[in-house]
């Protein structure tokens, strides 16, 4: 078991009902993976959502997973939360040989800790606050063929998918279309984002967990941001395009506040 969270995430403690979380931020692998690893570091950070994290400053409330999502996958079932095949791994051989149980094991603890800290944050804040929304903050990839291969069709690709599929848009619907609108209108860099719903991704397991343990007062949002702002294949990004998202983000937030209503 991890002696301190601080092991494996960072959290920052806000005072409004908002949160932003950034589960595929990290790229550490405690000493025991490394050494088991037969995935390259660049294929590996491929697959991971670097520079996301950042973006988290958006919110007073943020937690930014440290370890990589290779180690435990924090948006998947516990049951499918290590990857053992490459059928869990976009194809990729991630280790040079089956894990051990006990190895598994030990992932397993940082998932279950992880989960056990984010339970009590969002405890907290549905009795201090009544309702609450998380921006679940993602990047995906979107030239899969190869560094030289075009991009994939931006019809089944938007810049920004936003994941609802498990959410009751009954209840929070009003929220999500405010969400939805206010990002769209936002002018990012002199032009307008091409955000859409439930295209590419409809949300991971984060969102179901959040809807189910919450179903009155907590709204997950699974924001997938499209690799447009860097080069997936050799990890250079556009500061110019990568500093506009959180402002993209920041736009969406008065809106976020009024659709919540007054605080209990």
């Amino acid at each position: 078991m991890p002696s301190s969270i601080a092991e494996f995430a960072r959290i920052e403690e806000g005072q409004e009902p908002i949160v932003a979380t950034a589960i595929h931020d990290g790229h550490g692998l405690r000493p025991e993976l490394q050494s088991l690893m037969a995935l390259a570091e660049p294929d590996r950070l491929r697959e991971e959502d670097p520079y996301s994290g950042i973006w988290t400053s958006v919110a007073t409330t943020q937690v930014v997973a440290l370890r990589s999502r290779f180690e435990v996958d924090l948006n998947r079932p516990r049951d499918r939360a290590v990857y053992r095949t490459p059928d869990d791994a976009w194809g990729l051989r991630v280790w040079q040989s089956d894990l051990a149980a006990e190895v598994v094991e030990r992932s397993l603890e940082l998932y279950d800790a992880f989960y056990t800290e984010l339970a009590r944050i969002l405890d907290e804040m549905e009795r201090r606050y009544g309702r609450f929304v998380v921006l679940d903050l993602h990047t995906y990839n979107h030239r899969r063929g190869g560094p030289e291969a075009a991009p994939d069709d931006p019809e089944a690709n938007p810049e920004v998918n936003v994941g609802t599929g498990s959410l009751d848009r009954q209840r929070w619907g009003a929220l999500v279309d405010r969400f939805l609108n206010d990002l769209r209108e936002h002018e990012f860099l002199g032009r307008r984002l091409d955000v859409r719903e439930n295209v590419r991704f409809q949300g991971g397991y984060l969102s179901r967990w959040i809807h189910e343990r919450y179903p009155e007062s907590g709204c997950c949002l699974a924001i997938e941001f499209k690799k447009f702002f860097m080069d997936e294949w050799t990890g250079k990004f556009s500061p110019e395009e990568y500093e506009a998202i959180p402002q993209a983000l920041e736009a969406t937030l008065p809106g976020l506040r009024e659709s919540l209503g007054p605080l209990e």
